[in-house]
């Protein structure tokens, strides 16, 4: 496996080594912006526009338009408030935790990304669904009034989608803090939305700021924090805003004119998921609308290797543990692809 780790290339539909082809199916580019010619070419663009990137912090006094124009317009886009648009995913999660220590306690959902964590690895396993309905009973139970909730919006490794309804019986003279990552859906399984419905989420007691790399479905190197506008006063104020560089005013100039290429993509996306989950049946586990099937069986992965195939396969999820096979369907990805992957799939597990 490691012979794919000195690529000289883009991370596209085909990788090219060592004279050989191989379709790849793995990384986190679902949308397959990173390498659409006419997204490249809003890129560039912005690039003779605004430049190769922003040599002032956010709140110098000479300041470009774009950045502020971007934050409006992906606000309402997703259907929030207000929001603040960074360099990056992990830059934007740790601003919201670092500005909440001491809000109230702290407690992490299992499996949450290292860019959440406030300090150590909190060390959270166990089942989703358990950790949900314990919490929710643990703050109710508590003499502490007020609860910071760290968790992804979905395990993009099973995958799974979590459930976070049961915070509704949460006693409405608790105050929660939900900080939610949507790293892995946003803009993936619902169209110019969330993976998760924060609306439905929201009362009185509950409030809820949703965090999220642009960098990976979305194909802009950004991270954005969706929150109320008073939250966003809050973190517009902090250390990690005033003083970090912010995105490069070329990717904010791509995400503003580039939506009409992602409604395209979206629906490619949609489109190639459907039909590989036609094609390899319950062979693979998958959840609907997303792009990502794994598989546990070890070997699938030198399998379709010898077939000129690449996905993704690392061990899951301790570095211990054995390897988990986790294919990415993308936009990219022709009809023909999909036929041969899938094909090759069922010929491995029926055999088996």
């Amino acid at each position: 496996m490691d012979t794919f780790r000195h690529l000289n290339q883009t991370t596209g539909r085909q990788i090219q080594l060592h004279d050989k082809e191989y379709l790849f199916f793995g990384g986190t580019a679902y949308l397959s912006l990173l390498n659409d010619p006419a997204y490249m070419e809003l890129f560039i663009t912005g690039v003779r526009k605004l430049g190769l990137n922003n040599g002032t912090s956010r709140n110098n006094n000479v300041q470009l338009g774009i950045f502020d124009e971007a934050e409006k317009a992906i606000s309402r886009r997703f259907g929030f408030e207000d929001a603040i648009l960074v360099s990056g995913g992990y830059l934007a999660a740790q601003m919201v935790v670092k500005n909440l220590a001491g809000e109230g306690e702290f407690i992490y959902a299992p499996n949450s990304h290292p860019a959440l964590w406030l300090s150590d690895n909190p060390g959270i396993r166990g089942e989703f669904a358990d950790w949900v309905a314990h919490t929710a009973a643990y703050i109710n139970s508590s003499a502490q009034k007020t609860f910071v909730l760290i968790s992804n919006t979905l395990d993009n490794m099973k995958p799974e989608r979590y459930d976070f309804k049961a915070f509704s019986q949460i006693d409405p003279d608790k105050k929660v803090i939900l900080i939610l990552d949507d790293s892995h859906g946003i803009g993936v399984i619902n169209r110019n939305r969330t993976s998760v419905a924060v609306e439905e989420l929201v009362q009185d007691n509950l409030e809820v700021i949703l965090l999220a790399s642009l960098a990976k479905g979305m194909g802009t190197d950004a991270g954005v924090i969706f929150a109320s506008p008073q939250r966003i006063a809050a973190l517009r104020s902090s250390t990690f805003y005033t003083g970090a560089s912010p995105s490069s005013p070329a990717s904010m100039y791509a995400l503003l004119h580039g939506e009409e290429i992602y409604h395209k993509q979206f629906e490619q996306l949609q489109q190639n998921i459907a039909l590989f989950g036609r094609l390899t049946g319950s062979r693979l586990s998958h959840i609907p609308g997303f792009s990502v099937f794994t598989s546990a069986r070890v070997e699938l992965y030198h399998f379709l290797l010898q077939r000129g195939f690449v996905v993704s396969s690392f061990p899951y999820p301790l570095a211990t543990d054995p390897l988990l096979n986790r294919i990415v369907i993308c936009s990219h990805h022709t009809a023909a692809d999909l036929q041969q992957l899938a094909g090759h799939i069922n010929e491995f597990t029926d055999q088996q």
